[in-house]
């Protein structure tokens, strides 16, 4: 399956999701990951173009499977019974994460575009 999924830097290319998170956690810690597309590049998020849904995974250290943290979608994407982007409501895909963990490990984001497909990024989690 992983020819289904892209990936590139964030900078240079609009659908990629961006993980944020602090640099060290501590064990147990409450940690927040800001998750978003189109940082550093706007996508468009229009009813014709834009991203469905973010997922975040988290592959701990030494384990075999992910654990799936959480999955947002995005619904309004200015359709309306008007028709194509007649609506004044276009969500923005940006999602905030919460866990605790008492391993390190890798985090995993991938973002959906209704025309472009399936886009992935990583982040490692270090622990103090």
């Amino acid at each position: 399956m992983e020819e289904l999924f892209q990936s590139a830097d964030w900078k240079t290319e609009k659908h990629v999701p961006v993980i944020e998170l602090p640099e060290k956690l501590k064990k147990g810690e409450v940690v927040e990951v800001r998750v978003s597309v189109g940082k550093e590049i706007p996508h468009p998020n229009t009813t014709e173009h834009h991203i469905r849904w973010i997922n975040l995974l988290f592959l701990p250290e030494g384990e075999k499977f992910p654990c799936e943290i959480g999955r947002v979608e995005f619904l309004a994407h200015g359709e309306s019974v008007e028709g194509p982007n007649t609506s004044t409501v276009y969500a923005e895909p940006i999602a905030l994460f919460n866990f605790r963990t008492e391993k390190a490990g890798k985090l995993i984001a991938v973002s959906f575009c209704n025309i472009h497909g399936l886009w992935k990024n990583e982040a490692e989690i270090k622990l103090e």
